[in-house]
């Protein structure tokens, strides 16, 4: 039996998009790692399998590169909102976000950032806006969760640090019990952000929608940034908005764009789940 897919990307992060509504497919850790393998699969950053929902228009679920099911991709978010068209509720192991299909691009309804210590979580009580830690020059980042749970550091040059090295190690540090995606961001004006991102479970990517999200949220509470901030990524840019009456608990607007690449089938068999 083959199976439909449709390869997608949001600013260069790359998805395999399998709809899995009408003809359920199997997924594990192992068979979605290999499809996303570059060499000898697909390849992919994620891969997405779209599901029926009782509760929303579609579940999606989200795979990483390594085959670890994780909870939140805002340019996945995006991509399967261009997929669908119009305006979708949509069900995430991250919390229910809705996508509206526009004339400027995709925008996704996030959500509210989670900020308690707990919540993000790390391994112990404190301050998740001057995180007491570092790791060499990356020092008090603060931590936001967006549906998956991210660190910020802002730095005065995000390219200059050296993120391959320095992102696993923090990604797996100890006080990470669900591991954690690392962000270096430089502010370049009051409505404007530079970021490099490296994923859990990914690496360096060259967009990361929930990423840009927590990093906007970041600078708009250590007050570096109005409200709606424009955040370059490698990839391209994308437009935050938390509202000005958001307070710790407003959804947050993600609006950028998405493409779909190619559509192709694979052998059921060639993949085993």
């Amino acid at each position: 039996m083959r199976i439909p897919f449709r390869k997608m990307h949001g600013l260069g992060n790359d998805f395999v998009v399998i709809d899995a509504r009408e003809m359920p497919v199997a997924m594990s850790a192992l068979r979605a790692a290999a499809l996303a393998d570059r060499r000898t699969g697909i390849g992919c950053d994620q891969l997405i399998l779209l599901e029926t929902s009782d509760a929303a228009d579609v579940k999606m679920r989200i795979f990483n590169h390594d085959g670890s099911e994780v909870e939140a991709c805002g340019n996945a978010s995006r991509a399967v909102g261009l997929l669908l068209g119009g305006t979708q509720s949509i069900e995430t192991l991250g919390g229910m976000i809705r996508s509206e299909a526009r004339a400027e691009g995709v925008s996704v309804d996030m959500g509210a950032p989670r900020l308690g210590w707990d919540e993000i979580p790390v391994a112990y009580a404190m301050d998740t806006l001057e995180m007491p830690v570092g790791w060499e020059d990356l020092e008090n980042p603060v931590g936001v969760n967006v549906g998956n749970p991210h660190v910020i550091f802002f730095v005065p040059d995000a390219d200059a640090v050296d993120l391959e090295r320095l992102g696993p190690l923090i990604e797996c540090d100890p006080l990470f019990p669900q591991k954690i995606n690392v962000n270096v961001a430089s502010v370049v004006g009051t409505d404007h952000l530079k970021l490099r991102v490296w994923e859990r479970g990914v690496g360096l990517t060259r967009a990361c929608g929930t990423g840009a999200c927590a990093t906007a949220v970041a600078a708009i509470r250590r007050k570096l940034t109005g409200r709606k901030v424009r955040v370059d990524l490698p990839g391209g840019p994308l437009t935050i908005t938390w509202p000005e009456n958001a307070g710790a608990g407003g959804n947050i607007d993600m609006t950028g764009p998405a493409a779909l690449s190619f559509e192709g089938t694979f052998e059921d068999a060639d993949f085993p789940a």
